[in-house]
């Protein structure tokens, strides 16, 4: 499996710029999740990933009492694209960072289609 961060036109990739804010601990597990999707792909299996909507994905971390989550999709071929990231406070994930995951997502398609189509 590829996996790329989204990069938005200014060029920062706001996933990456996310895991660089973690302590070293929490990001150390992070870096190990993103490994294990790299490696299993479509077929790594809870508690990492979970579907959350419309093809929108996360990889689930935790470390002592503190929850991180990265948001990803799928893009054809081989590839996951991490788009955001974000610290969890509450029991469900936040609507804003689906909507923004989403919105990664559309820009990224419209960037990158064409590529396929050569």
């Amino acid at each position: 499996m590829n996996i790329e961060f989204y990069n938005l036109p200014d060029g920062s990739q706001p996933a990456l710029d996310f895991m660089y804010t973690l302590e070293p601990k929490m990001r150390a597990k992070m870096i190990r999740a993103v490994d294990l999707l790299e490696k299993y792909g479509y077929m790594l299996r809870p508690p990492e990933p979970k579907e959350l909507d419309d093809g929108i994905m996360e990889l689930r971390v935790s470390f002592g009492n503190n929850i991180t989550r990265m948001l990803y999709f799928f893009f054809i071929g081989n590839t996951a694209v991490l788009t955001n990231g974000f610290v969890k406070k509450t029991q469900k994930t936040p609507k804003k960072e689906i909507q923004l995951a989403k919105k990664y997502r559309a820009d990224y398609m419209r960037r990158h289609s064409h590529e396929n189509l050569e």
